[in-house]
């Protein structure tokens, strides 16, 4: 478990059904580097997000095979993981002054970690590249900040075990 991530302290597991505003989740605003140990990052808030959306994209090779009786076999072989946020951008807040950064940068200057903390503890630990897709807005609206996470390398998912080791 990592106890650095922006949410885990001072939470209890939930059960049952929950809300998605008891998903917690962070970026790391130190970006990202090959030597970073997942269980040791830290990330913090992004304010004013106001929804997220966790997709999968599974990579599925397909055949037809003789013994099937040209019934179709599927074998998973690839995944990845893409989160979609929308809120307002809020000016001064660490985390959302470097996602929107992230807008005028390329290559490793978009590289960072991802944290989900589920309502039961778990974490899920993405090493992710940041794709801002949008910001602004109509005159008289509030600034939009528009992002995706999308994963670059296999995340880590942490079950939470409820140990000592919990902050």
């Amino acid at each position: 478990m990592n106890n650095k991530l922006y949410g885990y302290s001072g939470t209890s597991p939930q059960e049952g059904v929950t809300v998605t505003s008891s998903m917690k989740f962070g970026i790391c605003t130190s970006g990202r580097k090959e030597s970073d140990d997942p269980l040791k990052i830290e990330t913090t808030l992004v304010k004013d997000a106001e929804s997220l959306s966790v997709a999968t994209d599974n990579g599925i090779e397909e055949w037809n095979a003789m013994d099937q009786d040209g019934w179709t076999r599927r074998l998973v072989t690839s995944k990845s993981l893409s989160v979609s946020l929308g809120g307002k951008r809020n000016y001064g807040d660490p985390g959302n002054d470097y996602v929107a950064s992230c807008a005028y940068e390329n290559g490793q200057g978009c590289d960072s970690w991802f944290s989900v903390i589920f309502p039961n503890k778990d974490q899920l630990i993405i090493p992710c590249v940041i794709n801002v897709t949008s910001m602004g807005g109509d005159a008289t609206a509030v600034n939009a900040l528009e992002w995706e996470i999308q994963s670059s390398g296999k995340p880590t998912y942490a079950p939470y075990n409820g140990t000592s080791n919990d902050a």
